[in-house]
């Protein structure tokens, strides 16, 4: 009954059929992951996409935490003797979390507040009769309350008001009205903090600001709420108290009597001490999540971008980690990304040993027959890119660093090269994430990649499983070759996890390469349960079944059999004709658990096995006469490719090691919601400046060009 109240509620949350967030709840609890949902039970779903199950799996965990919470409730006030038919009721037809803790909080067992000592000190029944607002001598009523711990008739009084403020703080319906001003009426303040203006002046556009909070970006208030924790800013959430308060008192006062003005007393004291502090958490928690949301949606979409940069392929790689003082690190791999030779160079300044480095370049190219050239974009990087261009050795590719120094410093890198410095690992880095960059970042952090907003300052755990997500929606996307991958890569495919990635490591070392996809059921603790949910997603080039090296689903393999017996071939045959395909009619091959949705996926690997999503290589040729900050002029045009995306704008490098920022407004002449409808993370794009301040190293710079 829950569950069919949950599918419903996540229906009219998410936009979704009933049916399909019924079906989607049934295969996560039976243990499917999402990306094997997604690609392998479109049937069942209606062709839900990832994003799509994410959602609901994630609107499930809260409504069933949710459900939890209500039963701990209910036990709590069941033992207390006072749940009510009535109040049983309105709990369990709550399914708001704060509206829940509403009805709980007169329940709530009681910290020692005002209200708390004043009932300890017999004073709730003088409060009962302020509260009725029907004695007209309340002073009298009170002189039979004062005792040892009750010197006189004001004091009473004074105690039966904070009962008073307490109960009217713990009033559902007066709290659902303070929320609702909120929602409605809420302004988010910032001023700065005297005496540091100019220590702060990062954070000067939130010096004297304000903005209705339900209009206040995500990069705003995350700006104001790291303003605020570094000193410089004072931050509030206001309303119009005046209106607000008006409003509670039509609720609890009646009359116009000595009782009703005491009333009125308590409640405004509730609604300044007690209500607006309580609410107005409450909203600075809610807008902070949803601008912790924004930003990590951006962030994971970045991610995404960089994950799904193209890979070069089986090419042998000469990378180098550029610098000045310290020269630049030079690495040789093999095609598949071995370390094979490691060397440094001087070409640059201080050092200007042009002679000596492009001998040494020339005879290392040569040696390990290098088919392309790697250059890291940190220091140094445009000044190296055009030593080893004019060399003419191979094509030279510049490669993002970000996180480069996370991973050479990680135990991941010393375990891979215990013997090698930090410097020799950093190369080594950049080199293969020109061959694979999927395979190699998926060894960082991806908080450490460098391409977000705000990162360090959101929900770290909201971050962390965003992210994971991300990733892992990549990796499966993409497929990983079971005989090649790490085990960083294969602890990302649907199912797997960081112990069966080992196990297959160590299942691969001992005996050797696969030759088939069934062989993974041999692998220590990999059941038929995991076989399942992994198995699409691995890859066995060249093994014993074609379809071992496609993402056709091992449970999938008879159908096509079937197939190509139908049409009188092999199933070799039907992947490389394409007249054998032709003469296939999917229609005949639907079932109650095969629908034209996994029959057109599986006619589509059957046409290209294998193949990879990612496509594309950008190149950026930056104008050899501006180097520095320094060369640039208002109105200069130059190229530039995106290296960031955040909500306000896009950064662009346009080879003078500091970025530019495409405001985004500045991004088109028409109206631009996020600047992910306009641009891509690696794209290349022509920029015009508009500022340089060079005291403060900023860049600004527009797209808007005709």
């Amino acid at each position: 009954m829950a569950n069919d109240k949950i599918a419903l509620l996540i229906s009219r949350e998410v936009g979704l059929k009933v049916n399909q967030v019924v079906a989607t709840i049934r295969l996560l609890d039976d243990g499917a992951t999402i990306p094997f949902i997604s690609r392998y039970r479109k049937e069942a779903t209606g062709n839900l996409d990832e994003m799509a199950i994410q959602h609901v799996a994630q609107c499930l965990a809260r409504y069933r935490e949710l459900e939890k919470r209500r039963a701990s409730i209910l036990k709590t006030i069941e033992a207390q003797d006072q749940l009510t038919p009535e109040l049983a009721a309105r709990l369990n037809d709550c399914w708001d979390a704060a509206e829940l803790e509403d009805l709980y909080m007169p329940y709530k067992p009681k910290r020692k507040t005002r209200a708390e000592a004043a009932r300890q000190r017999g004073l709730e029944p003088l409060a009962r009769i302020i509260m009725a607002q029907r004695e007209s001598d309340i002073a009298a009523r009170a002189v039979r309350f004062v005792g040892d711990e009750v010197p006189d008739p004001d004091a009473a009084i004074a105690g039966a008001q904070d009962i008073i403020a307490e109960w009217v703080s713990e009033n559902a319906r007066v709290r659902g009205m303070v929320r609702q001003a909120f929602s409605r009426f809420a302004v988010l303040k910032s001023h700065f903090v005297k005496g540091k203006e100019i220590e702060g002046r990062n954070y000067e556009s939130y010096y004297e600001w304000s903005q209705p909070l339900r209009r206040v970006q995500s990069h705003q208030l995350l700006a104001i709420r790291r303003g605020e924790k570094e000193g410089y800013l004072r931050v509030s959430i206001d309303i119009d108290d005046e209106r607000t308060l008006e409003q509670i008192l039509r609720q609890v006062v009646r009359g116009k009597g000595m009782a009703s003005q005491l009333v009125t007393e308590a409640a405004t004291d509730s609604y300044k001490r007690l209500i607006k502090p309580s609410i107005e958490t409450e909203f600075a928690a809610i807008a902070k999540h949803n601008a912790d949301e924004v930003a990590i949606d951006m962030f994971a979409q970045n991610v995404r971008q960089l994950l799904f940069a193209p890979p070069l392929g089986s090419r042998r790689i000469m990378a180098i980690d550029p610098g000045f003082r310290t020269g630049c690190k030079v690495v040789c791999l093999d095609q598949n990304g071995n370390l094979l030779h490691h060397d440094v160079i001087y070409p640059t300044a201080p050092h200007h040993d042009v002679e000596g480095a492009s001998r040494m370049l020339t005879d290392l190219a040569r040696k390990y027959r290098v088919d392309d050239i790697a250059v890291g974009d940190g220091t140094a990087s445009r000044e190296t890119v055009k030593f080893v261009k004019r060399l003419g050795l191979a094509p030279v590719h510049v490669v993002s660093e970000n996180g480069a120094s996370i991973y050479s410093a990680s135990a991941i890198a010393r375990e891979e090269f215990p013997d090698k410095d930090v410097t020799v690992r950093g190369a080594v880095s950049i080199g293969r994430r020109l061959l694979d960059p999927l395979a190699e970042l998926v060894k960082i952090d991806p908080k450490s990649i460098g391409v977000g907003q705000y990162q360090h300052d959101v929900d770290q755990t909201m971050l962390r499983d965003a992210l994971h997500f991300t990733v892992e929606s990549c990796v499966n996307q993409v497929g990983v070759n079971v005989n090649t991958a790490s085990r960083e890569l294969l602890t990302y495919v649907a199912g797997l996890g960081p112990v069966l990635a080992q196990n297959i490591v160590d299942y691969r070392a001992e005996h050797g390469d696969f030759k088939r996809r069934s062989q993974l059921m041999d692998v220590p603790k990999l059941g038929a349960k995991t076989f399942t949910q992994a198995a699409g997603f691995l890859r066995v080039p060249g093994g014993d079944n074609p379809l071992d090296n496609s993402a056709v689903h091992p449970e999938r393999y008879a159908l096509v059999e079937r197939m190509a017996a139908d049409v009188g071939c092999t199933v070799g045959q039907l992947i490389a004709e394409r007249d054998r395909r032709a003469a296939i009619d999917i229609t005949r091959y639907e079932s109650d658990d095969v629908g034209e949705l996994t029959l057109r996926d599986i006619m589509s690997e059957l046409e290209k096995p294998g193949r990879d999503p990612r496509q594309g290589v950008n190149e950026v040729e930056f104008d050899d006469n501006v180097t520095d900050i320094r060369d640039l002029r208002e109105g200069m045009e130059l190229n530039g490719k995106v290296t960031n995306i955040t909500q306000f704008g896009a950064f662009v490098d346009i080879g003078v090691h500091k970025e530019g920022l495409v405001h985004v407004r500045q991004l088109s002449r028409r109206r631009v919601n996020s600047p992910a409808e306009v641009v891509k993370l690696g794209q290349v794009v022509r920029v015009r400046v508009l500022s340089v301040d060079l005291e403060r190293g900023r860049i600004a710079l527009t797209m808007r060009l005709d």
